[in-house]
């Protein structure tokens, strides 16, 4: 049987390191993977290849994150029947899941694919990377369907208490995508393509990892009578699911208006701030693995009935997530130039530009980087009391300042505007879930 954790016993120190070191390991894997893929088109390709894929990002993040805002929606609701000890809801909750998943999956596939080259035009996309940006994205596009697998099999292993699979299966997956990134990209000269093949490749053998985890999982083996829909329990896994998706998409959407502007600077603007926006994720992962933690650790407990735990769980949360966001900021103030220079390989003169470019964003980005993470730590405590509303209005609330910030501040301030946009859309979003946190603490019964 795979491992499971009861997290409503116990340190929650102690737990929620434990659970949250494999998602540490597992999402520097995740990343690894992208970062190798940029650093080998980089390398071979050149900045313009580079800057394609990296102009990806927030359009990458937009189809995908609904996906992974619908998984993490279903294992709230699959922790909470766990915590409660609750296990026919559970399976009825897996059946349930697989069948809002498959219909999400269809549509989506067919938005994405119909949209993609209008809205790359709308973003101002220049002329040298659009054609490689397009191709790159509907590979991806392409890959939706083991994407949304993926995200479903390993929430609820997370949703479980299991982290150390879903991290074995990115151990895989990393190392596939990293010999088929070489092959690919170097050796049948696919170009941009390769890469993208490689990813969905390696998504796939990180699925497939997952799954065979669930089918030796007795608590999230469903029954065939689980599969009749159920309005009643469709509705609770839309009502925690969809404003997660959706809270992904609106953050998605001020991204995109975002790269818009960086667009607009030109192509040397753009290649430097996009070669560090690469970095983001990897810079990130401390404070999502420990949000990840938190949530479940969160979901787990208020089933349990032990809101007691859930105020402490989060208290330590919350001063593990600052204490590693100022570590972290530290460090990429310290290595940041000599890292971005791995990916950048063209003419001296403009890898220089290139590379100054990017270091200023991550300078920035260092000093934002408390906020982001405390704002994990309390995105994932409320998500985790099956809260998804809150959560969501932070998504307008982010979406609402990135976009106002960088239609008016470059404008007084040049391109920092666009630096300060990001950590004005951080700092908003998270005062606001940490207000809503305790209010929604406030609301329930202590003997809840």
């Amino acid at each position: 049987m795979a491992r499971t954790k009861d997290m409503t016993a116990g340190n929650p120190v102690r737990l929620i390191l434990v659970f949250a070191l494999p998602v540490l390991a597992g999402n520097m894997l995740q990343q690894l993977y992208s970062l190798v893929d940029s650093l080998i088109i980089g390398q071979l390709l050149g900045v313009t290849a580079l800057t394609a894929v990296s102009a990806s990002g927030w359009l990458d993040w937009a189809v995908l994150s609904v996906p992974m805002g619908l998984a993490q929606g279903f294992s709230i609701r699959a922790a909470q029947c766990y915590g409660g000890k609750r296990f026919d809801a559970l399976k009825k909750t897996v059946a349930q899941s697989y069948l809002i998943s498959a219909a999400v999956t269809a549509v989506l596939e067919l938005l994405s694919q119909l949209l993609l080259h209008p809205v790359l035009v709308l973003m101002n996309s220049p002329g040298e990377t659009i054609r490689l940006t397009e191709n790159y994205l509907r590979i991806i596009y392409a890959g939706l369907p083991v994407v949304m697998c993926l995200n479903v099999f390993s929430g609820f292993l997370h949703a479980l208490g299991n982290s150390r699979t879903p991290l074995a299966a990115l151990a895989c997956s990393t190392a596939v995508n990293i010999v088929l990134d070489w092959w690919f990209v170097g050796s049948l000269g696919l170009g941009t393509n390769g890469g993208a093949y490689a990813t969905v490749i390696a998504q796939a053998v990180s699925a497939a990892v997952c799954l065979a985890a669930v089918l030796r999982t007795p608590e999230l083996g469903p029954r065939r009578a689980d599969f009749r829909p159920d309005r009643r329990v469709i509705g609770k896994l839309v009502r925690l699911g969809f404003p997660v998706a959706f809270q992904n998409l609106i953050i998605s959407v001020g991204g995109l208006v975002l790269q818009g502007v960086v667009n607009a600077f030109g192509f040397v603007f753009m290649a430097g701030y996009n070669a560090a926006a690469r970095l983001q994720g990897l810079v990130e992962i401390a404070g999502t693995s420990l949000g990840s933690a938190a949530g479940t650790f969160t979901g787990q407990n208020i089933g349990a009935g032990r809101k007691d735990r859930v105020r402490l769980g989060l208290r330590r949360s919350a001063q593990m997530g600052f204490a590693l966001a100022a570590a972290v900021g530290l460090i990429i103030v310290i290595l940041g130039r000599p890292i971005l220079s791995l990916f950048i390989r063209d003419e001296a003169e403009l890898a220089a530009q290139v590379t100054a470019i990017g270091y200023d964003f991550l300078r920035v980005m260092a000093a934002g980087l408390p906020m982001l993470y405390l704002l994990f730590v309390y995105r994932s405590t409320l998500q985790g009391l099956g809260d998804t509303v809150v959560p969501m209005v932070s998504g307008f609330v982010e979406l609402a300042m990135r976009v106002g910030t960088v239609l008016l501040l470059p404008r007084l301030i040049g391109y920092w505007g666009v630096y300060i946009a990001e950590i004005a859309a951080w700092v908003f979003a998270g005062v606001f879930l940490i207000v809503g946190c305790y209010r929604r603490l406030r609301m329930i019964p202590a003997d809840t």
